[in-house]
């Protein structure tokens, strides 16, 4: 395709591409700074770290949950009114959440309405941009999910001088408000594929159309052992990146960390995980997703055991700096190798299932980890777990036999 039309599809390929970023950024970073009110929470009511992070692990598992029904309806109705909802329950989440008083409406709040808004993240964004790019898909997957690196940087230090600056239900009132209000406006310009853009074409500039039909059909999927394979994969390593996420902050300050720098060690992992996500996405256009998997499975090795002995602030910051190329990469090579898996057709609900694995493990992670705290009065215990579990899952990545790949 050719001339004004071509030049259009471009363009509007590179509005899909920022609305996802931003989407990416505000969700997760947003689901990130949770982290930052630990501590006011604990000084406030006087709840645990497991209480606390069962928060979290509701609002991660009620993500997943909802996200296998968003992948079926994004696959048949696009993500623009999809995305409108979820806004919705975004901005209730974090605003409702300066009302709390007791346990069950913080799990009502935070677990239930806020993980229902945090359900369209990577289900919508992540399956956008597989029907938008066939060749880049793995570039692009990985510039979005800067937004999450992005956002993860920005909204924990936000929420860090917002609870300083006017007390910690100023913060969720303010955070609640912006993100209602931006990604409702950024859903508007969501669009399923090309087609639906209202271009002839489906595909993008350099590359050849994408038949959003090629691929295995979501019955067909269903029986092969590479679907709960990748889903167990995932399930195990994102129980282990969440435990870090949640904690990471509570296990500074445990240290004698100051309040700001104990958030920076978040914003680091936050920012190096971008450079991560990009130069992954690149290297799968290339080599595939199991490599780039395969890669960050060694450096995130690396860094638990460097965690094991981190008791100093410069210690954490290395630790941040080789745990966030392993975080960024993981989480931009998994929806590209299910296409490279199952092909583009029924993307969004696979994708989903998958997300719902990942969700289940990152909602136990934390909870458990909590819990080893409270019994030890030491995170040690917990870090050596989230190290056999990777070497689990790494084992289990290594059994999954990724086919030629198919769009």
């Amino acid at each position: 395709m050719t001339g004004p039309a071509s030049q259009k599809l471009t363009a509007y390929s590179s509005v899909i591409t920022a609305s996802c970023f931003s989407i990416q950024a505000i969700g997760i970073g947003m689901y990130i700074s949770y982290g930052v009110f630990f501590n006011p929470l604990m000084d406030e009511f006087g709840w645990s770290r497991a209480a606390i992070s069962g928060a979290s692990s509701a609002a991660f598992f009620v993500s997943g949950l909802f996200g296998i029904i968003i992948g079926r309806l994004n696959d048949k109705f696009g993500p623009r009114i999809l995305m409108s909802i979820a806004a919705i329950f975004f901005g209730l989440g974090f605003c409702l959440m300066s009302q709390v008083g007791t346990l069950w409406q913080l799990y009502l709040i935070f677990g239930l309405v806020f993980g229902i808004g945090l359900s369209s993240v990577d289900v919508i964004t992540l399956s956008t941009i597989a029907r938008w790019f066939a060749k880049k898909r793995g570039k692009m997957t990985g510039l979005v999910k800067v937004g999450t690196g992005a956002g993860q940087f920005t909204f924990t230090i936000l929420a860090s001088f917002l609870i300083s600056g006017f007390a910690w239900k100023t913060a969720f009132i303010f955070m609640g408000s912006f993100a209602f209000i931006v990604l409702f406006v950024i859903a508007q310009f969501l669009r399923r594929d090309p087609k639906t853009a209202d271009y002839l074409s489906v595909g993008t500039i350099g590359e050849q159309p994408i038949s959003q039909d090629q691929g295995l059909s979501f019955a067909k999927a269903l029986k092969t052992h590479e679907l709960w394979l990748v889903g167990m994969v995932n399930l195990f390593v994102v129980f282990c990146l969440m435990s870090i996420l949640i904690h990471i902050v509570p296990h500074a300050r445990d240290i004698g960390i100051s309040p700001h720098k104990a958030a920076g060690i978040l914003s680091t992992i936050g920012a190096v995980s971008m450079l991560g996500r990009f130069i992954s996405g690149t290297v799968i256009d290339r080599t595939g997703s199991k490599r780039v998997m395969t890669i960050c499975f060694g450096f995130l090795l690396i860094s638990l055991v460097w965690l094991t002995k981190a008791d100093a602030l410069w210690k954490l910051y290395l630790f941040a700096c080789i745990y966030g190329i392993a975080h960024g990469g993981f989480f931009t090579a998994i929806s590209p190798i299910m296409v490279e898996l199952f092909g583009i057709r029924a993307h969004g609900s696979l994708f989903g299932i998958v997300v719902f694995f990942g969700t289940t493990g990152g909602a136990l992670g934390p909870i458990l980890t909590g819990f080893l705290f409270d019994m030890t009065h030491s995170y040690i215990a917990a870090f050596y777990l989230l190290l056999v579990i990777s070497c689990i899952a790494f084992g289990l990545l290594l059994c999954l036999r990724v086919r030629p790949k198919i769009l």
